[in-house]
C-alpha cells in the first residue's frame, strides 16, 4: 500500500512510520518497529510499514511522506544518496556519508535527515561481543555506503588504525579519507594485507558478498580470506542472510569471535526510533523479534 492508503487505513491520530525502498518487501524494519511499539505501550498509537519506492522515485516519496503527514521513515537502497540530496536539513554525520537512513518530519514541516548506521554498528559490537573500538586496529573491506558508515563510526568511536581494502584502489582511499588522520587504505592482495589483517582486532566485512542469492561459491573470491583470521579477533560480515554466512563459518573455524549484521540493523533502527518517539526504545524486544524473523539457519 502507498503512505496515503495505509494513513486512511490507521486513521489520522495514528503516528505512521515506515521504511522506503527497492526491493523493500523483505524488510526487517517494520517488524523491528512495530516490535518496540507494541513493548513500549504504543502499539494503538504508533504504526511501522514498509513502503516500494522505485529507483529515481525518492523525491516523490518525500512529498507522500509530507501529505500523509508520516512522522518518519527509514531509508534503504537505492535511496540514501538521493534523500540525502533531497532533505531539508542533514545531521554532519550524513553529510560526510553524502547518505541519509532515517527522516524526521519535524513540527515546522521541514524534513531532517540522519543516518544511524555507523551508530548502529557501534553498538552492536559492544552488545554482541564486548568489543569498543577505542584504540583498537580495524580492517574495513568495501567501499560502498554501509562500509563508509562503519569507517567513519569507527574512527569517530576512537579506533586506533582504521585499515580499507576495496577492489578499486581509488574508492579505499576515497573512503579511507573518512577517517582522517587514523584511516589507510591497503592494497588488496600481498603481504600488506596480510600484515594488516594479522595485527588488526577487528575485521569486517562490508561488502555483499556471500548474501543469500548471490553466486560467490568460495573464498577464493574474498578479498580478506577467512583463513587471515585467529583468535582474540572479532569478526563480523554486515550481511545477515544466510545467518550464519559462508565468511563467517570460516572465521570462526579460524578462532576468531563472530558477529553477523542483524546486531547493526535492530541498533541503527534504535537510534532511529528514539528520534521519533523521543523515549528509549526497548532494544531487547526488537532484538527478540529480530531473531525469530532472522533465525540461524540449523
Amino acid at each position: 500500500m502507498t503512505m496515503a492508503e495505509v494513513r486512511g487505513r490507521v486513521g489520522p491520530a495514528v503516528h505512521l512510520v515506515g521504511v522506503i525502498g527497492s526491493p523493500v518487501a523483505h524488510s526487517l524494519s517494520p517488524v523491528l518497529h512495530n516490535a518496540a511499539f507494541a513493548a513500549m505501550g504504543l502499539g494503538d498509537a504508533w504504526r511501522s510499514d514498509a513502503f516500494e519506492v522505485s529507483p529515481g522515485r525518492a523525491a516523490a516519496a518525500l512529498d507522500a511522506m509530507r501529505a500523509a503527514a508520516v512522522t518518519g521513515l527509514s531509508v534503504t537502497m537505492p535511496h540514501k544518496s538521493d534523500v540525502a540530496r533531497l532533505v531539508d536539513e542533514c545531521n554532519e554525520t550524513a553529510r560526510r556519508l553524502g547518505a541519509v537512513n532515517c527522516v524526521q518530519a519535524r513540527a515546522d514541516g521541514s524534513l531532517f535527515g540522519t543516518n544511524t548506521d555507523g551508530a548502529g554498528f557501534v553498538a552492536s559490537l559492544v552488545r554482541g561481543a564486548g568489543f569498543a573500538p577505542r584504540g583498537r586496529r580495524c580492517v574495513v573491506v568495501g567501499a560502498g555506503g554501509a562500509a563508509r558508515a562503519v569507517i567513519l563510526a569507527l574512527a569517530e568511536a576512537g579506533a586506533a588504525h582504521v585499515a580499507v581494502v576495496n577492489r578499486t584502489p581509488e574508492r579505499a582511499v576515497g573512503a579511507a579519507d573518512l577517517a582522517r588522520p587514523v584511516g589507510e587504505a591497503v592494497r588488496a592482495g600481498g603481504p600488506e594485507l596480510e600484515a594488516t589483517v594479522e595485527g588488526a582486532d577487528l575485521v569486517v566485512n562490508a561488502t555483499p558478498l556471500g548474501m543469500a542469492g548471490t553466486t560467490a561459491a568460495d573464498g577464493g573470491e574474498w578479498l580478506v580470506r577467512p583463513g587471515l583470521l585467529h583468535q582474540g579477533q572479532v569478526a563480523v560480515d554486515l550481511v545477515y542472510a544466510p545467518r550464519p554466512t559462508p565468511w563467517l563459518v570460516a572465521a570462526r573455524t579460524a578462532g576468531a569471535t563472530t558477529l553477523d549484521g542483524l546486531g547493526m540493523l535492530v541498533h541503527q533502527a534504535a537510534a532511529q526510533l528514539a528520534l521519533w518517539t523521543g523515549s528509549e526504545p526497548p532494544v531487547e524486544a526488537m532484538w527478540q523479534a529480530a531473531a525469530i524473523a532472522s533465525p540461524p539457519a540449523g
